[in-house]
């Protein structure tokens, strides 16, 4: 591996990764109260396993964001690829700061089927462009799925 292929993989992984340190900024406080009382479905996880879960995340999705980069930022296609890619990492942080930042189930609600369809097109535009990219956003897709649901199950369970 080149040596500009080594900063530009670093780079790629450290932005997903500082996504999650801002999302975290509103969900620590938010977890030991507000979330703590909430009526939760059957299906919740314990807290314990967010964390792992996307840390993993972020890193396959700053791989993936890597592999489509490193493809050539002079070609259309992989920079509408990228755009779409900050697009969805925009909303993932927003849900963040809209679920536990505002206490907010309804409006995570509503940024949560966003960043799905978000994820969806950047995982469309990836395959396009480089298929071990699209497959390792498939994991992200399937867990925000998950997270849809928990969190529709949240808002009808507490509104």
């Amino acid at each position: 591996m080149k040596f500009i292929e080594i900063v530009r993989l670093a780079l790629a992984v450290v932005v997903c990764q500082l996504a999650g340190a801002v999302g975290s900024l509103f969900t620590r406080p938010a977890i030991p109260t507000w979330y703590a009382g909430l009526e939760k479905p059957f299906f919740t996880p314990p807290s314990w396993v967010f964390g792992p879960v996307w840390i993993t995340l972020y890193l396959l999705m700053g791989i993936a964001a890597f592999l489509v980069w490193n493809k050539g930022w002079d070609r259309a296609d992989v920079r509408a690829a990228l755009a779409v890619f900050g697009l969805q990492l925009l909303l993932n942080v927003a849900w963040s700061a809209l679920f536990f930042g505002l206490r907010s189930p309804l409006l995570g609600l509503v940024d949560i089927v966003l960043l799905w369809l978000a994820i969806l097109l950047t995982a469309y535009l990836f395959f396009q462009i480089s298929r071990p990219a699209g497959y390792l956003l498939l994991p992200y897709l399937l867990w925000v799925t998950y997270a849809a649901a928990l969190n529709f199950s949240l808002w009808r369970l507490n509104s």
